[in-house]
């Protein structure tokens, strides 16, 4: 093990970027930042592309964020921690502001602490719902192009969950093995990493698809190869990461795997049947 852990990388990066009079910016909001403005630049290209008014574009970046975001926040809660959230007061308090309740009286600003991505997808397709409603645009055009844009988010989003040490993967042999030294001394697969570079290549599919082939696809066909291929990268990059929680050690697929499955029937869907009915 001493030979392998040589040989691995050793991973144990300060999570603040910079403490700017008190204030800390850590690498976690600031890649969350950082894919959400890219995929603004991308869909406020496919919008001028289409002539669409900017008029109807303002509001999408409200929708979009407080879409993911209250959808991620509520995914957590309710599928990986229910029963501490779901049961009291407090919880159901954590669950909906940004501070830990302390025992003694009073809270502490933590900022959400627990973020699912099952849910933030949820609650974007929601909220471009909501969306489509005010603006009169149609559904699925609007879920096709933000579909181009998702993988670079979804991208930068595990870029942070690396950076921040969490949803490591098991023990590993392989020599780009990861260390995380805030967790224990044992090479591990770089999970986060595996999902990144995944989402990393979608987008770059996306784009070429979006550039050279968007007349010839049907409606519909950018959103389903989104939920099915980031779905179906999140299915079996599952087998190498380590149970988020323990409930998860008595089933047969994890949390993740199973929240997957529709994901990836309704992005088939919409690659195959949706877009060619009439």
């Amino acid at each position: 093990m001493n030979s392998l852990m040589l040989l691995s990388i050793h991973w144990n990066p300060n999570p603040e970027f910079v403490n700017l009079f008190g204030i800390s910016i850590r690498y976690y909001g600031l890649l969350w930042a950082v894919g959400i403005f890219l995929a603004y630049i991308v869909v406020h290209y496919q919008f001028r592309d289409k002539k669409i008014g900017e008029k109807k574009f303002e509001p999408l970046f409200f929708y979009c964020f407080f879409g993911i975001l209250i959808g991620a926040r509520l995914g957590h809660c309710i599928f990986y921690d229910p029963g501490y959230h779901l049961t009291s007061g407090r919880g159901i308090l954590e669950m909906l502001l940004p501070v830990k309740l302390l025992p003694g009286g009073g809270w502490k600003f933590i900022g959400y602490q627990g973020l699912a991505s099952h849910g933030g997808t949820l609650g974007l397709i929601i909220a471009l719902w909501l969306y489509c409603r005010k603006t009169k645009l149609h559904y699925v055009d609007v879920l096709d192009m933000i579909a181009v844009a998702t993988p670079i988010t979804a991208c930068c989003i595990r870029l942070a969950n690396l950076m921040n040490s969490e949803i490591i993967g098991k023990p590993a042999d392989v020599p780009w093995a990861f260390v995380f030294e805030r967790i224990d001394m044992q090479p591990r697969h770089p999970a986060q990493l595996y999902e990144a570079l995944a989402y990393l290549a979608l987008f770059f599919v996306m784009i070429y698809l979006y550039r050279r082939h968007s007349k010839e696809l049907h409606r519909g066909f950018f959103f389903g190869l989104c939920l099915a291929a980031i779905f179906t990268f999140r299915f079996f990059i599952e087998f190498v990461k380590e149970n988020q929680v323990s409930f998860e050690d008595q089933m047969t697929f994890n949390m993740g795997q199973w929240l997957s499955i529709p994901f990836i029937i309704i992005g088939f869907y919409f690659i195959f049947s949706y877009g060619k009915k009439k």
